[in-house]
């Protein structure tokens, strides 16, 4: 059989088609060999006035590695209550890390405090015993997961007690976007971490230490957002008339569920686990396990919601009355009203 003769037009699209395949092929290794490198030690969240809930978009890198300390530090649960938490990185809860579906994820974890700690990501399908293993003060543990599945997602210590080890402050979020995104595009997005503390005073020192009965009794001192009481009430959440807003709300208890509610709105769009296939319509109030997550999305539309203040609660008031509360302002109303709630 003599060979195929190329018309000048056929050589041509031949010569397209091996031109774009060598190109999407280079730039597939280019793309599969971005690296994006994060220090938990160098990239501290902003704590002051109040955690940073801001949430900024995922970089196109694919393979991601995260350098993650254990330590202990100084943190204030509620406004001048001091406490010695133990931090993925300084902070409570720890930066949050975001990253994209199929994703390369390397983790490295150095344990910088005087115990025993470890580390369980919720987002990841991997042996715990391989990765999730105690680890001595000194020593470093690393592995690495592709991010399969989307949503938000808890990272927490599971060292036993696990519960002494999340109530001192050892959680984080990790958010997996979907390949194809969201299904929407939001203005702005942020991330809430609910989480308890069970702290007593000492009465002849004044300082606030670990209260292991009152854990047990579910007896919380504290039940925060971001992990200080109240801190959004007095620094609330800005956002702009018309914005499209996405939460990112991830309950790291350790005992507690999380019934999220904004006062004044209502969800258009709740993703259960943070799954975009199981979307949910018009929700007033979702519930978050501890140990869950959850992506809730509002507009504040100008001709509905509109300008003004919209606290956002916990509808378990006795929890919220302990601190899980902030409000969402929108626009530049002119008055700061006490809220009711």
């Amino acid at each position: 059989m003599s060979p195929t003769r190329l018309t000048p037009f056929g050589a041509l699209s031949a010569a397209v088609v091996v031109a774009a395949s060598a190109a999407a092929l280079l730039g597939a290794v280019r793309r599969h060999d971005t690296v994006a490198r994060v220090d938990f030690g160098i990239m501290r969240v902003a704590t002051s006035p109040a955690y940073d809930a801001r949430l900024a978009p995922a970089t196109d890198a694919t393979i991601r590695e995260f350098i993650i300390p254990v330590t202990h530090n100084a943190i204030e649960i509620a406004s001048g209550v001091k406490y010695e938490g133990w931090t993925f990185g300084g902070t409570v809860p720890g930066p949050t890390i975001r990253v994209r579906e199929g994703d390369l994820v390397r983790i490295k974890v150095v344990n910088r405090s005087p115990m025993p700690h470890s580390i369980d990501f919720h987002s990841a399908r991997i042996p715990g015993n391989v990765a999730y293993r105690t680890f001595m003060p000194g020593d470093t543990i690393s592995f690495e997961f592709t991010a399969k599945d989307p949503g938000v997602y808890l990272v927490h210590c599971g060292t036993p007690p696990v519960t002494m080890h999340i109530m001192q402050g050892m959680y984080f979020a990790i958010v997996v976007d979907p390949h194809l995104g969201w299904g929407t595009k939001a203005d702005k997005e942020f991330v809430i971490v609910q989480s308890e503390f069970y702290a007593r005073e000492d009465s002849v020192t004044h300082k606030h230490t670990p209260d292991w009965n009152a854990a047990m009794s579910k007896n919380a001192s504290q039940v925060t957002f971001n992990g200080r009481a109240f801190q959004y009430k007095d620094n609330p959440l800005q956002v702009d008339v018309g914005d499209r807003v996405r939460f990112f709300v991830v309950n790291a208890g350790p005992t507690f569920r999380s019934d999220f509610h904004i006062v004044g709105a209502i969800f258009d769009r709740v993703y259960p686990d943070g799954t975009p296939r199981n979307v949910l319509e018009r929700v007033q109030t979702y519930s978050v396990p501890a140990g869950g997550g959850a992506v809730f999305e509002t507009v504040f539309a100008k001709d509905a919601s509109s300008e003004g203040l919209y606290p956002f609660v916990t509808h378990s008031f006795a929890d919220a009355e302990k601190g899980a509360v902030g409000i969402i302002r929108v626009g530049t109303p002119k008055t700061f009203a006490t809220m009711d709630h």
